[in-house]
């Protein structure tokens, strides 16, 4: 039986999948990648079911598919039973793959995709009914499940006969081309979309990730306020800025609320205080952010060889 392809099972016109980045990754930012051809994504961890519901509203208005990413240490059954009832896709990540989840989401009609890190949980999502895999090397920016670099990880996903999603340190077109001869039919993107200017992005998290090369990253587990032993690729800058800084670092919202010195929360256009001390997560493709740009015209670069 021939494997479908990601565009073909998803039902977008090009192989490009956002990464669901919480809180920074906001209905607009994946509204934009759809319209451009990809799959737009959004994070469900911590949104309350009305404001999912309404973030649906910006996304089912463009009339492409989109999907919502659900961490499984903060998984809301009642959440992922309504994301599984709206989106195309609902993908999973940090837990082992479980098929009552994934005959809960075909239930509701979202197909189901499960972000891996290693070989055997890549098998072990296979055989949970898993519609798509996606592969996360160890280049990836944010929070990194497996040791494996993605090379590696893709060629050891040869024969699942599922999709396979590349993930991890993809900054060009070059990076797409090689990503898509590969195992993968499609590729996921973070890092590039950071500086995306529908990203809720704190500008001092931009400048930092424009000015970053691969080496300025580091693989760390400091910061663990709200997720603890989670290891979490970010630029060293905030990791030296976070081990001087105060507690606590920086303030979000409109109440101001306190962020602990070495919390998970990424620095968003709300954040005041000292932000460079707050997690500025990226990946190796942070050799590909040179600049501002609007969603489509990074789905336009990324997927111009593809």
């Amino acid at each position: 039986m021939t494997t479908p392809s990601f565009t073909d099972l998803v039902g977008c016109a090009l192989p490009l999948q956002l990464a669901g980045m919480g809180g920074v990754s906001t209905a607009e930012l994946a509204a934009a990648v759809s319209e451009a051809g990809g799959l737009g994504m959004i994070g469900a961890a911590g949104v309350p079911i009305d404001m999912l519901g309404g973030m649906f509203e910006t996304l089912e208005a463009t009339g492409e598919p989109f999907g919502v990413n659900f961490l499984m240490p903060f998984l809301d059954p009642e959440t992922f039973k309504f994301a599984a009832g709206q989106a195309r896709v609902v993908e999973l990540f940090y837990g082992d793959p479980d098929r009552s989840l994934v005959e809960i989401a075909h239930a509701q009609g979202a197909l189901v995709s499960w972000q891996v890190g290693s070989a055997e949980e890549a098998n072990a999502a296979r055989r949970a009914g898993c519609d798509i895999i996606v592969a996360q090397g160890i280049e990836a920016g944010g929070h990194v499940r497996g040791r494996d670099d993605l090379e590696t990880l893709l060629n050891a996903c040869t024969d699942l006969a599922t999709p396979i999603v590349a993930a991890g340190g993809i900054a060009g077109p070059e990076d797409v081309e090689v990503a898509i001869d590969s195992p993968a039919s499609a590729v996921r993107i973070g890092t590039r979309f950071l500086a995306a200017t529908e990203a809720n992005v704190h500008p001092t998290y931009v400048d930092a990730l424009i000015a970053a090369k691969r080496s300025d990253t580091v693989i760390t587990t400091e910061f663990d306020v709200g997720w603890p032993n989670a290891p979490a690729r970010v630029l060293r800058s905030s990791l030296e800025a976070a081990r001087k800084s105060d507690d606590p670092c920086a303030t979000v919202g409109e109440q101001q609320w306190p962020v602990q010195r070495f919390s998970t929360l990424p620095p968003t256009k709300d954040a005041r205080g000292n932000v460079a001390a707050m997690p500025h997560y990226a990946g190796f493709s942070v050799d590909g952010v040179v600049k501002r740009q609007s969603a489509k015209e990074i789905v336009e670069e990324l997927c111009r060889r593809v």
